[in-house]
């Protein structure tokens, strides 16, 4: 098709150009304002392995993986996605053919154009039909994970009515222009505009030609108003979430940022206040879509409990608002309300009640980062105002004392080797695996238990291991994500030093927590093992490789296995342990409903192990109620403090259904 093309002074100009300077002017007005916001927070370089982040961009913004796992609504919100980025470029068409006369991106497509303008033409109704399933979401079906404030159930409804108006418009506009024979249609290349304009064959040309005008007109407002409208709602994140992706740091989940007590300059630790936060943190509460997923899947949302994982970044976008400007004018703003007060809606039970399980990190669509901001805050409270539940006073306490949270003599710390006549590095510093047993498998009752099956298990499999023994600390992982993370380093830089000592290289625990502290946080404290194996990943690789032979149960057994978040989430270890228990014969593993990924924390998690659970239902409860729901002959897990709550819950619910550990398991069957 031929195209005459030309500059040309009309109303039509005259519109963009006014809509657009005033619209446009504002949104930047608004958007400078966050923009501004986000440079009081300090510095963090976000810009390593470019590879990587590009990739994260592709699977969690373009692909919608994370959408997809709600699977309807992940779907209608690719139409809506995709079909504006199809759509728009036909409004850009729009918009320079007001100024060029007669301009089509055919002269740059040719052949690609016309199936451009039938997915034009088609994506317009799925995106109509897709508003309508989220409106019927928002106004009949009522998902419980949806936000119950009235400002984001308005500003939802006024983004829908945007979206179906802008689309309705343009549909219109096609349809009218078609129906009038004006070249703009297209009507060739647009099958639903022809078949629409169909119906419209009693209005005269000249008035459909006015109508298809207006529509325009009112296609190319919803352009600009809209544009003006986004800094001041939650879908902000149609422009942040893809930069917000992209700056994800890259770490493990599993690994948590030092303070450097070293810095002289640092006069603060945690964060209390605006400019304490990095430009992501800032930008992450403004990327919140207040989707609700992350409250689907927390473990305290779910049991009523005041953390929601939702309402408290949503509330930190609110302080970060409302405390900008006044850290503008004056960096120090003694006249900002403290971070965690009733002014600003956060409140210090929240920021206690998280287990750090981070289900909310895993659940958000445009990678939030909630757990990190709740231990920052934890950092101020402890280390700067010293405030704390008084419980947990008492275990730093027996941590500074004795190095485990019970306060246990730490020279007792090996006595529960002693008969099983388990080496210590001391006796044999060239053993190849040290199996680092930790606070709750040296001084629980219950957990000591478990120890002792393991060993059992590396004896039978003749593995060349060996313990520290006395030398062994707490590994201060629970310290840390309770806030206290001075005292933490104490523990970390003293286990390091013996670790060096004994040039250890290949590390076994059976605890998730030291695993993961070990294995992702100690190499920012100056320590890397060549290898950190969990207990039910090793006892895997032993029964694959031959080297340990279990017998079959005598009778079937059914066992139901429960994930625990640091061995899960944090760091991707689902199979193995599944694995371990169906080599034995007679085993088979049943799932409970939530799983995996989106296993349902024990509540032990973040220090709550030692907090009384006084606010709603206990969450160990919780999930052994899931748990029995299946029926189980046994509860497996592969974390001691998952064990404790396990068993504790069963209790509770009255319950003869053993909980043990994988270990105990397999080691029953040598």
């Amino acid at each position: 098709m031929e195209h005459s093309i030309g500059f040309v002074m009309d109303w039509r100009l005259f519109y963009v150009i006014i809509l657009g300077a005033v619209c446009c002017s504002l949104a930047f007005r608004d958007f400078k304002k966050i923009w501004q916001i986000m440079s009081i927070g300090r510095a963090e370089d976000l810009t390593s392995n470019v590879p990587a982040r590009i990739w994260l961009v592709v699977r969690n913004a373009i692909l919608q993986t994370k959408m997809f796992k709600d699977f309807w609504p992940g779907v209608f919100h690719a139409f809506i996605l995709f079909g504006f980025v199809i759509v728009t470029l036909g409004t850009a068409e729009h918009l320079i053919d007001s100024v060029i006369r007669g301009f089509t991106f055919e002269l740059f497509l040719g052949p690609l154009y016309a199936p451009l303008v039938l997915a034009q033409d088609v994506l317009q109704w799925m995106i109509v039909i897709a508003v309508a399933y989220f409106l019927t979401r928002r106004l009949i079906t009522r998902p419980a994970r949806m936000s119950k404030d009235p400002r984001h159930q308005r500003d939802g409804l006024i983004v829908l009515a945007f979206t179906a108006g802008h689309m309705l418009a343009d549909i219109l506009t096609y349809a009218f222009l078609v129906r009038a024979g004006d070249p703009h249609g297209q009507a060739v290349w647009r099958p639903l505009s022809q078949g629409l304009a169909n119906f419209l064959m009693s209005v005269d040309p000249s008035t459909a030609q006015t109508l298809g005008w207006l529509f325009w007109a009112i296609h190319v407002a919803t352009v600009f108003v809209f544009l003006m409208y986004i800094p001041h709602s939650k879908h902000l994140h149609v422009f942040t979430a893809g930069p917000n992706i992209f700056l994800a740091r890259l770490e493990p989940r599993g690994f948590l940022s030092k303070i450097n007590f070293e810095d002289e300059t640092q006069t603060t630790f945690g964060v209390s206040k605006l400019p304490e936060w990095s430009w992501k943190d800032i930008l992450d509460a403004y990327t919140c879509t207040a989707c609700g997923r992350c409250n689907e899947f927390c473990p305290t949302t779910i049991t009523g409990k005041p953390l929601q994982p939702m309402k408290l970044i949503q509330d930190l976008k609110i302080y970060a608002q409302n405390t900008g400007a006044a850290y503008k004018k004056d960096p120090a703003a003694a006249d900002a309300p403290p971070m965690i007060s009733e002014e600003t809606g956060l409140s210090y039970d929240a920021v206690w009640a998280c287990t750090t399980c981070a289900a909310c990190v895993e659940a958000c669509p445009v990678m939030i980062e909630h757990v990190d901001k709740i231990v920052d805050m934890r950092r101020a409270l402890v280390l700067m105002e010293g405030r704390m539940p008084a419980e947990l006073q008492n275990t730093f306490t027996n941590w500074e004392r004795q190095s485990n949270p019970w306060g246990m003599p730490s020279d007792t710390r090996d006595a529960w080797a002693q008969e099983l006549k388990v080496p210590r590095l001391a006796d044999k510093p060239d053993a190849e695996y040290l199996f680092y047993v930790g606070c709750a498998g040296s001084f629980n009752d219950r957990n000591k238990k478990i120890s002792t099956a393991f060993v059992k298990i590396l004896q039978k499999a003749g593995i060349d291991f060996a313990i520290l023994g006395k030398e062994e600390l707490c590994n201060g992982e629970t310290a840390r994500r309770a806030g206290n993370e001075y005292l933490a380093k104490t523990m970390i830089d003293a286990n390091i030093e013996t670790l060096k000592k004994y040039s250890v290289k290949k590390i076994l625990t059976t605890c998730p927590h030291c695993f993961n502290t070990m294995k992702n946080e100690y190499p920012e404290f100056g320590f890397r093992a060549e290898s950190v194996q969990h207990h039910t990943d090793f006892i895997n690789s032993l029964m694959k490789s031959g080297k340990l032979q279990v017998q079959a149960k005598k009778d079937s057994v059914k066992i139901a296995f429960h994930d625990s978040c640091y061995l899960g989430r944090y760091n991707e270890v689902y199979e193995e342990p599944r694995d371990a228990l169906r080599a034995i014969g007679g085993v088979q593993v049943i799932e409970m409903p939530r799983n995996r990924k989106k296993g349902l924390c024990c509540g032990a998690g973040g220090a709550r192990m030692w907090m009384e659970e006084t606010l709603g239902k206990r969450i160990n409860v919780e999930r052994v109620e899931e748990a029995l729901g299946e029926k189980p002959d046994v509860i497996a897990a592969g974390c001691p403090f998952c064990q404790v709550m396990l068993e504790d819950g069963v209790k509770e619910k009255h319950s003869t259904t053993p909980v043990r550990d994988v270990a105990e398991i397999v080691a029953d069957q040598i």
